[in-house]
């Protein structure tokens, strides 16, 4: 999980707390930093960079077992 994005969202939320509590403000970044890390990982999500990656793998690995299955064609139709 990218950890500026934690980071924004944990800023975000300590400022939109009421005035009053603005003494808090640290505090509260700090919990929602923490409980929003916690929560993230649970959720065991990739980054948007480590999608791509997998993404050109399954068609990398696609475009070859299409060819395979291509040869493997050619190669059963050479049979009696």
């Amino acid at each position: 999980m990218d950890m500026n994005f934690i980071d924004e969202l944990s800023r975000r939320l300590a400022g939109a707390l009421p005035p009053g509590l603005h003494a808090l403000a640290q505090d509260a970044e700090k919990n929602f930093h923490a409980v929003l890390r916690a929560q993230f990982e649970k959720l065991d999500l990739v980054t948007r960079d480590e999608f791509d990656a997998q993404a050109r793998v399954l068609a990398r690995s696609r475009a070859k077992l299409e060819e395979l299955e291509r040869k493997i064609a050619e190669l059963e139709q050479r049979l009696p």
